[in-house]
């Protein structure tokens, strides 16, 4: 069984093993990580071998670090890391490189219709149907994207919507409100077989699908880290929010979507959600009389340009060719728009 795991800010960790009589034995690790000493790797090994195949993280980690020496130093390498490693080889979870990756960047579309793509397009990846998928959104229209659970009278001030003509919509994941605007924040949304997450928590897997974007943050000079349970932050502050949710039905399947600030009207925002001065700050700044625009700051790139280097990044490290929304998926998410997406009841839900 071999396992492979990317310890977020950290160094990838190999694990090959076999299970016998309900333990792990042969049991190998590897990877591109900094340990001292020498002879700690075989500590390792050694604390792995022979523990029940049921274990979980925390409990393989333990035996890890009861094993090691007290000099030990581990950079780009945790315990944890190692134990998940494992746990994935157990799981026969998949990696990046197995799978044919699929880019979607089309025309501005409706805040509706983005939500309906976001499930169609992850119940395809779970059925089979198609391949793993990076869809970047373009917005055709200002809109505030509430999570699945969020009480709309909450968060939402309808006088300040209309006035801006913003339109609300409702997505399937859970979290918090996005404010968006055309030009103005970049979204994206993986849609991901199940396999790719075995072997991580639920927690696990947020930084798991966010490492590569902070590696194409970094490769245009922005030193960014994954801040639990679903941030993206830099010094500036947050500058992205994530969102999962879990789609049943053939294999299963993850969708994990992302809005990134890149330069946002915080007075129209303010207008429109009902936000405190705790959440603002928490977004990057403390004045309600400034825009919240991290990325455009930090990069000096346009949010074109910017997205490009996100592709690039992406498609260097793990391939990615062009595709589209077929005009089945496409039908179907139509559909759900004029069922679910648009409508009132829907959006209102949870009044």
């Amino acid at each position: 069984m071999h396992g492979e795991y990317k310890v977020p800010g950290g160094k990838l960790v190999v694990v090959d093993l076999d299970v016998e009589g309900g333990a792990l034995c042969k049991v190998r690790v590897a990877g591109d990580f900094f340990l001292e000493p020498d002879d700690a790797i075989l500590a390792i090994d050694a604390a792995l071998e022979g523990a029940p195949a049921h274990t979980d993280t925390a409990g393989l980690a333990a035996r890890i670090d009861a094993a090691l020496p007290a000099s030990t130093v581990m950079l780009g390498l945790t315990s944890e890391g190692v134990a998940v490693a494992v746990r994935r080889a157990l799981a026969h979870a998949t990696e990046w490189s197995d799978y044919d990756w699929q880019l979607i960047h089309e025309a501005p579309q409706s805040p509706a219709l983005h939500m309906a793509l976001d499930e169609v397009i992850t119940a395809e990846v779970a059925a089979g149907r198609r391949p793993p998928t990076l869809r970047v959104w373009e917005w055709a229209s200002p809109a505030v994207i509430i999570g699945s659970f969020q009480s709309l009278r909450n968060e939402v001030d309808p006088a300040g919507a209309e006035r801006h003509g913003i339109t609300v919509v409702r997505r399937i994941s859970g979290g918090g409100a996005m404010f968006v605007e055309p030009g103005n924040t970049i979204t994206y949304s993986l849609s991901v077989p199940d396999s790719l997450v075995s072997g991580l928590s639920f927690a696990d897997s947020y930084a798991y699908l966010d490492d590569w974007v902070l590696e194409a943050l970094g490769d245009m000079g922005i030193k960014a880290w994954y801040q639990p349970l679903n941030d993206i932050a830099t010094d500036a502050g947050k500058i992205a929010g994530a969102a999962q949710k879990r789609v049943v039905g053939g294999e299963g399947a993850v969708l994990h979507h992302v809005t990134m600030s890149y330069d946002i009207d915080a007075d129209k925002m303010l207008d429109v959600l009902r936000i405190g001065k705790e959440k603002l700050s928490d977004k990057g700044t403390r004045s309600a009389k400034k825009r919240v625009d991290p990325l455009r700051r930090q990069t000096g790139l346009t949010r074109e340009a910017v997205i490009e280097r996100m592709i690039d990044s992406f498609r260097t490290r793990h391939g990615l060719t062009r595709g589209n929304v077929t005009d089945e998926e496409m039908a179907r998410a139509e559909e759900l728009v004029a069922t679910k997406f648009g409508t009132e009841e829907w959006t209102a839900r949870v009044p």
